[in-house]
């Protein structure tokens, strides 16, 4: 039987998922990146391989996510993709007739319109906290809630406060005052769900034309308070697909399933799952812009160089 692995590798989580010829999803991986993305994929492929099937035959690997570059060495991987394009095609493939989709991650976010089943126009939020998973878990923390019982607890909210939602800071200030006011705890969580919204909608989302089908992926799907507090703001209904956590492993899977159809695939087998890497990064002073190029090697030997604004470094023979 012919699988498909995409691998998407953020800042927060490492996301690896296996799908069949058919498109179906064979088996997922989903781990905390913890600073360490090499060793995530390397623990991600161990555990794939555990649970693979009998009889399974990797035909294709694609990388996505912050570290595509770095995961893609490792893996050999036969194709490289963006985020945008790799949620894009995972959640057509859930829900054909789509027309935005929001994915919150736990360190960035992003909105993506399609009309007729093609990308138009995207918006990316890498810098503020606020509209965030992680801005949730750093709350709830404060609260001494858990980020499991958060969604839960926020939807017993009956008066849920406003908050300031435009930047952590304020909106924890903001959130202890309420506490001091003895609001009750249901109430601040909802609210705090109503400011990531505002947040996202007035950043990411703003100047873009929202549409349904509208499909919310990501971890921060799993909170149903996000949920619902969306589903308020768009007056619209929030679509949640099966495995919206793992959206942009599917996604490079499908991907790399159709680019490996006609040519064998660049796969270095499970056995990189043991192999010692190192990264390291130096400043190019070719030009004014001084980018920083990173680098992986094995064994004292560079495997591969990217990151500048050029592709000076990525066409350089590495010996």
């Amino acid at each position: 039987m012919e699988a498909y692995l995409g691998v998407d590798v953020g800042s927060v989580t490492t996301k690896l998922a296996l799908i069949s010829a058919e498109g179906d999803l064979v088996s997922a991986v989903y781990l905390r990146t913890q600073g360490k993305p090499i060793a995530m994929v390397q623990e991600g492929l161990h555990q794939i391989k555990q649970r693979l099937p009998s009889g399974i035959v990797i035909c294709g690997v694609g990388t996505t996510g912050s570290a595509r570059y770095l995961a893609g060495v490792i893996l050999g991987a036969d194709l490289v993709k963006n985020e945008i394009t790799s949620h894009a095609v995972a959640a057509l493939h859930y829900v054909p007739d789509v027309q935005t989709i929001i994915e919150i991650g736990g360190q960035d976010s992003k909105i993506i319109i399609i009309r007729q089943g093609v990308v138009v126009d995207f918006g990316m939020n890498t810098v503020c906290a606020a509209g965030t998973g992680s801005f949730l878990d750093h709350q709830a923390l404060r609260l001494g809630v858990s980020i499991e019982e958060f969604g839960r607890r926020a939807l017993e909210s009956r008066t849920p406060v406003r908050l300031a939602g435009r930047c952590t800071v304020f909106a924890e200030s903001d959130m202890i005052h309420k506490q001091q006011l003895g609001h009750r705890i249901e109430d601040i969580l909802y609210g705090l769900c109503q400011a990531l919204v505002r947040n996202y909608l007035n950043n990411v989302g703003l100047g873009k034309e929202v549409l349904s089908p509208v499909v919310f992926q990501g971890g921060v799907a799993f909170n149903r308070g996000i949920v619902c507090a969306l589903e308020e703001s768009l007056s619209t209904k929030i679509i949640v697909p099966p495995h919206h956590e793992i959206m942009g492993a599917i996604g490079v899977a499908l991907l790399v399933m159709e680019e490996c159809s006609l040519r064998p695939s660049q796969f270095k087998g499970f056995s990189v799952s043991q192999m010692i890497y190192g990264t390291s990064s130096f400043e190019c002073k070719t030009c004014a812009n001084l980018c920083e190029i990173a680098q992986i090697s094995q064994d004292g030997k560079v495997l591969a160089r990217w990151g500048g604004r050029c592709d000076l470094w990525e066409r350089a023979t590495v010996n």
